[in-house]
């Protein structure tokens, strides 16, 4: 069995109204996970089915990996699209701890002050279940 591709884009750190700080400041992942000596990311096995989890990305973004149905692994940035705060899991949502924007697990808006949805992050999953930056 190949890899699966997935996602459409790569980040983009959006901060529309600037000047915003997340949890530890704009753009950072507090206790997130950190890509492996092998560039995985995470494994599917990490990311909870209806939930999410927070890593840094290869270049030290924050991103968030987000599995909305069994299988279905959905990489995005993490940096709100309303100030650049950083935004983490919630319950079966994604939410702004900042301004309390909330998003799917696809990064659509919910409720605002976003009203962009968080930029997609291209991600692979390889064979033994790790995921990984697509291209990596």
């Amino acid at each position: 069995m190949g890899a699966a591709t997935l996602g459409a884009a790569a980040v983009g750190v959006l901060a529309a109204c600037g000047g915003g700080t997340g949890a530890d400041g704009p753009g950072t992942a507090a206790g997130g996970a950190t890509a492996g000596p092998d560039g995985a990311l995470a494994s599917v096995d990490d990311v909870p089915v209806g939930g999410a989890l927070l890593v840094t990305g290869p270049d030290g973004t924050p991103l968030l990996l987000t599995q909305p149905a069994a299988g279905t692994v959905v990489g995005l940035s993490a940096v709100c699209t309303h100030q650049g705060c950083t935004v983490v899991p919630g319950d079966e949502e994604l939410e702004c701890p900042c301004h309390r924007s909330v998003f799917t697990l696809e990064g659509e808006p919910v409720s605002g002050p976003a009203t962009e949805p968080l930029p997609p992050f291209p991600v692979t999953v390889r064979d033994d279940g790790s995921i990984v930056a697509a291209g990596a």
